[in-house]
């Protein structure tokens, strides 16, 4: 929205300023130009009246009359000056000028004519020295008109990216954070809405929480006195019978818990938590944590970071993903290992691949490597689901970008290197995971 704003504004001011600028360096060139050309007239018309009143006197008139009356004043160019008298003779003063020049006329009434040329190079520099002063003009109001546009439109679209902030986190689960009213009405009567949902929305999540913890005792006490009773009943009782209904019911039992704690355990999940994470920080931790075993598989793993922004996300979550990423690339993968996180170019996120040399996935099972259960070198089958799930509840997306060699892409939600972390996240802090400020 930024560089649409900043680019129609000024393109509106473009067309204004060359509109009115490229009018005005003519009309300022032809200025020049006909002062000059009036300056020398006035001089030639001086000329011609001084000679019409010595002829009226019957007084002769000589050259060094002539050179007098056009002798030039102040910072005016000597002219070259030819009279013509009745009868065709003809008086010249002067030095006649280099081409191009300025020339003027002037024949009175008794049949005297007067001409007058000097050197133009003086008046196209005069000419040349206003063009270049309106085209300076111009520039520098284009200048100021991109500063003023790019403020303008930073001023606009600030609010809007801290109201989609606001908007990601409470669609997160995160609904502390809020935005300072931006001065747009229509702006701030959103934003307005967008806390009184999430007020709504954390007194629906903290009694979910409380029906959880009730349900949670609720449910867990009898089971766990039922367990107890079935267990009770097969430590007494010697007929076969009794003992395999026991045991089916036992394993109910067992089965109807583990459905309630994972029913809770995804309660829980469910609330995020979002801050505002320093991928060099995480990138920083899981090379503590990864290094020696890759060192003692003789194979290498390298961090970069060429995005250098802030992400929205939930670092446990975020750390754990990548873990599981690495650990795949480690386990199945071959050479070097790169952990990579760029930006996505004009779209508002980071990029994080995680790729390695080794043989890659084959084309029939590359859309079932984050099936649940599913895998292709005899493992549990759950990490990359689970990888993938993880990504999902933070708002994130996982992909499998590339087969050979394998690219897993990991897209993030980023801050704007120029908006203000405490402003998009006021109340959050600015999540460090790592102990040391390596940089890649």
């Amino acid at each position: 929205m930024r560089r649409k704003a900043t680019r129609m504004i000024m393109t509106a001011v473009s067309v204004a300023i060359v509109m009115l600028g490229v009018p005005a360096a003519v009309l300022g060139g032809v200025w020049v130009w006909n002062t000059q050309v009036s300056a020398l007239d006035t001089r030639a018309l001086t000329v011609s009246r001084a000679v019409e009143r010595r002829l009226g006197e019957d007084r002769f008139v000589t050259q060094s009359l002539v050179t007098a009356w056009s002798r030039p004043i102040g910072r005016e160019e000597p002219a070259y000056t030819v009279v013509v008298l009745p009868g065709r003779y003809k008086i010249v003063s002067g030095e006649e000028p280099s081409r191009p020049v300025l020339s003027v006329s002037h024949t009175t009434a008794e049949g005297v004519k007067v001409s007058m040329e000097i050197s133009a190079a003086r008046t196209l520099r005069y000419v040349l020295y206003v063009e270049l002063a309106l085209v300076g003009g111009i520039l520098s109001s284009l200048g100021l008109a991109y500063y003023l546009a790019s403020t303008m439109s930073r001023r606009l679209s600030a609010p809007l990216i801290y109201l989609a902030a606001q908007a990601e986190q409470i669609g997160s689960g995160q609904v502390r954070a809020q935005v300072k009213p931006s001065g747009i009405e229509e702006i701030d009567l959103v934003q307005e809405e967008l806390v009184r949902t999430g007020e709504k929305m954390a007194r629906r999540l903290a009694a979910e929480r409380q029906r959880a913890a009730d349900a949670s005792h609720q449910l867990r006490t009898p089971l766990t006195a039922l367990s107890m009773r079935l267990e009770e009943i097969q430590l007494y009782s010697n007929e076969e019978e009794i003992q395999q209904e026991a045991d089916a019911a036992l394993g109910q039992v067992e089965r109807l818990t583990e459905v309630v704690n994972e029913l809770l355990s995804s309660s829980k999940r469910s609330h995020g938590d979002t801050e505002v994470v320093q991928v060099l920080e995480v990138f920083n931790t899981e090379l503590e944590e990864w290094e020696e075993q890759f060192k003692s598989a003789d194979r290498k793993l390298v961090f970069t970071d060429e995005a250098a922004q802030l992400v929205l996300a939930e670092e446990g979550k975020l750390t754990q993903i990548l873990a599981i990423l690495i650990e795949n690339s480690l386990k199945y993968g071959a050479g070097t290992t790169t952990v990579k996180a760029r930006s996505a170019g004009r779209s508002r996120a980071i990029l994080i691949d995680v790729s390695d040399e080794g043989e890659g996935i084959e084309a029939e099972i590359a859309e079932e490597v984050f099936d649940q259960g599913f895998s292709g070198h005899g493992s549990s089958g759950i990490g990359l689901a689970l990888a993938k799930d993880l990504a999902q509840s933070m708002g994130a997306r996982l992909e499998l970008t590339q087969r050979k060699p394998p690219i897993f892409t990991l897209s993030l939600s980023a801050i704007p290197v120029n908006f203000d972390p405490n402003v998009v996240m006021p109340r959050a802090p600015i999540v460090s995971v790592g102990r040391r400020t390596r940089r890649f």
